[in-house]
């Protein structure tokens, strides 16, 4: 079984901000694959589906972004996922160009709180992540305002097309592995 977790804060005010760059992939393999919402289940709304034969969880977890962790240990607990091959976490990445998509198979946080606190709940940093472009923040911005921002209209085109990418390439780590994925979707 996988779990794709996509990193965010819930609640209308942060739809469409840099931060929710991994609600927002999630939202599109809801749509791609017309996944049935199950409820909130581990404080994150779920919803599974079969691709390819795997059974895949996918997860928006409810508890902000700094307290990301707490969702995916709790459900990588209940169902015995091992994060190193079941495991794939969707976030932003304020180091990469709107529009880039990357994709790692481990490695550190890299100032990502969503993605250091799952690293800290689970012990292991050796879990595939999906990371959109988000730009890096402008001088005289804080990083918290920056991220919780909105994109510019040029900008959200290239990110709707990452998004698009990021939601194949989640789903190609599935069905063909990671190592196929980094060389389709990594530009």
């Amino acid at each position: 079984m996988y779990l794709i977790a996509g990193l965010g804060n819930p609640g209308m005010k942060y739809a469409g901000t840099r931060h929710n760059m991994g609600f927002d992939v999630i939202d599109r393999l809801v749509d791609m694959y017309r996944v049935p919402q199950t409820g909130v289940k581990f404080h994150a709304m779920t919803g599974s589906f079969l691709l390819g034969g795997e059974k895949v969880m996918l997860m928006k977890p409810l508890t902000y972004m700094n307290l990301s962790g707490n969702a995916v240990a709790e459900a990588a607990a209940y169902y015995r996922i091992d994060p190193a091959s079941e495991l794939i976490v969707v976030s932003d990445d304020v180091a990469l160009d709107p529009g880039r998509v990357r994709i790692r198979k481990k490695g550190s946080a890299g100032g990502q709180n969503g993605l250091k606190h799952i690293i800290e709940r689970l012990g292991t940093d050796e879990f595939v992540r999906v990371r959109v472009g988000t730009g890096a923040k402008p001088a005289g911005w804080e990083l918290a305002d920056w991220v919780l921002s909105r994109f510019s209209k040029e900008d959200r085109k290239l990110v709707n097309e990452a998004l698009d990418r990021a939601a194949k390439a989640c789903a190609c780590i599935v069905t063909d592995g990671p190592d196929r994925a980094m060389n389709l979707y990594n530009r």
